[in-house]
């Protein structure tokens, strides 16, 4: 059987493990994201407490892979998300942060997606297919036992989107979380 040569604009892309040197694009990809969430008054995130808190993980493999898209990409914002990376210059697409959980009913570790975002020139294109892909194999080759993540109830794209991934969306389940000053009264047992 002959192969063909596929026809359009070919974009090269590659997930790698992110560095202390890629601190200020996750900072601004953070903030992106949450003017999309509309959450901007909870976003208190600095480029120095990423940087202090991030890159504590053993890193994993990274995934290259080339799209081909009919129309080239129109980044309006490249020059604010390039890097230089080797001797190319990239343009950076979107961000996935993980890291280890435990689920004590399987009795196995498993992985908490606390983001996944890819910046709207980006969108629809499989960028986010390629994050989440990549973090789901990790557990698999680690027999580890789930990927977990929560979803804004408002965002039908993203639940539609995580559901074609073969995700399951649990309507039963409530966020409970614990921040700021009622975080805080437990240093001192002010409860």
């Amino acid at each position: 059987m002959a192969e063909t040569t596929p026809i359009g604009h070919p974009v090269f892309t590659r997930i790698r493990l992110a560095t202390p040197l890629d601190v200020p694009f996750i900072h601004k990809l953070i903030h992106q994201m949450a003017v999309y969430e509309k959450l901007t008054h909870l976003f208190t995130a600095t480029e120095s407490s990423l940087s202090s808190t991030l890159f504590v993980s053993p890193p994993f493999q990274s995934l290259a892979k080339t799209l081909y898209f009919d129309l080239p990409l129109d980044d309006p914002e490249k020059d604010a998300f390039s890097v230089h990376y080797g001797n190319d210059q990239v343009a950076i697409a979107g961000f996935v942060l993980f890291f280890p959980n435990y689920s004590t009913f399987l009795g196995k570790p498993g992985f908490y997606i606390e983001d996944l975002f890819v910046r709207e020139c980006y969108r629809r294109k499989g960028f986010g297919k390629m994050l989440l892909s990549a973090v789901a194999k990790q557990p698999v080759k680690m027999e580890y036992g789930r990927v977990e993540w929560v979803v804004l109830d408002w965002n039908v794209n993203a639940i539609k989107f995580y559901e074609q991934m073969g995700a399951q969306v649990l309507p039963e389940w409530r966020i409970c979380r614990l921040t700021g000053d009622h975080l805080q009264a437990y240093q001192n047992g002010n409860l």
